[in-house]
């Protein structure tokens, strides 16, 4: 579909994703595996969630490891160096450790001399948010070529004996090149954010902060796992997604049937469903790969992303809406343009 977009003149440069890269970890772990760990089956799996296998690190691997993987990829394919690159944002809520902050760790590694950057989080809407971060560095005016990556290993923080968690999350990276537009080009239109305390008690890890440091009760009381009211955070999600969605697209007087495509964060399935048919959209204007990522936090939607350009669906002058609701609760919603050949 193309469609022309009325934009008002906001910014005197706007931002574009230029190169995108993703990587997963080769390790599976199937539905088929969880049975033998868990009280759980492949058809209680695939009915309340839609997943069938998800990525996992193996021990030692990190979020950095991940994030340094997309990133390599994403500025390989854009035929650069490193060390052009000006910030390096990393979405994540499994950091390698407390501080110094994944982007640090992530700027040695990659050998981007001279980067400055930091750690987001933001849990499942932790893309969203940084792209938003990162495309305002270049529209100021401020930065050329920033680096935004979403990475999450979160089977360090899944309890395998928890079947409401553990058949959920993965571990995944993505990572995009935000940089100016040329002439003619539309890029990142206009987003969504919002945030609603009140969801913490919903979804949370509860041990390492400062709140409740580290000791030998808070780890024999599984306080550093994910704990999570399933039953909350699906009624929150389905429907702050699609408020989100309709909120961004009518501010800029479009309808979902204006959209060539939905690329939502990959949670539950029935959530993405759920939103899409409120938005008006068929299976077919949605990306949906759940079922072989599972929930990869702040890695699934550029890793939705490059299933959607690995299935001819993600093009020059697509219009796009991106949406997303996490643990906080954290709610974002993207509108672009794609400007990648």
């Amino acid at each position: 579909m193309t469609l022309k977009l009325t934009l008002k003149p906001r910014v005197p440069v706007r931002a574009k994703i230029s190169s995108i890269g993703t990587y997963v970890p080769p390790k599976l772990l199937t539905n088929a595996d969880l049975e033998k760990m868990v009280a759980t089956n492949d058809q209680w799996i695939m009915e309340r969630t839609g997943i069938r296998e998800r990525h996992i690190v193996e021990k030692g691997v990190a979020t950095s490891d991940l994030a340094l993987e997309a990133a390599r990829i994403c500025l390989a394919k854009r035929g650069i160096d490193a060390s052009e690159v000006e910030v390096i944002i990393v979405a994540t809520v499994t950091p390698d450790m407390f501080f110094p902050s994944t982007a640090c760790l992530v700027q040695d590694k990659l050998g981007a001399k001279g980067a400055w950057g930091f750690d987001l989080s933001a849990a499942c809407s932790g893309f969203p948010y940084a792209l938003q971060v990162g495309a305002k560095l270049v529209e100021s005016g401020a930065h050329k070529k920033v680096l935004v990556i979403g990475a999450d290993v979160m089977s360090s923080v899944i309890d395998y004996t928890d079947r409401t968690t553990c058949v959920i999350f993965g571990d995944g990276a993505g990572a995009v090149l935000l940089e100016p537009c040329e002439p003619g080009e539309v890029g990142l239109v206009d987003y969504y954010h919002e945030i609603d305390g009140s969801g913490a008690p919903s979804l949370n890890m509860p041990g390492g902060g400062s709140l409740h440091p580290s000791t030998a009760e808070t780890v024999a009381n599984k306080m550093h796992f994910v704990h999570q009211d399933g039953q909350a955070v699906y009624k929150f999600a389905v429907r702050k997604m699609a408020e989100a969605a309709e909120s961004i697209l009518t501010r800029n007087g479009l309808i979902g049937a204006d959209l060539d495509l939905f690329i939502p964060h990959q949670a539950n399935k029935r959530i993405i469903l759920s939103t899409a048919e409120r938005l008006g959209l068929p299976e077919e204007c949605v990306v949906i790969n759940i079922d072989r990522y599972g929930n990869t936090t702040a890695a699934t939607i550029p890793l939705a992303m490059q299933t959607a350009i690995d299935e001819g669906r993600l093009q020059k002058g697509s219009l796009v809406l991106l949406a997303a609701v996490g643990a906080g609760f954290t709610i974002g919603a993207t509108l672009l343009q794609w400007e990648m050949n």
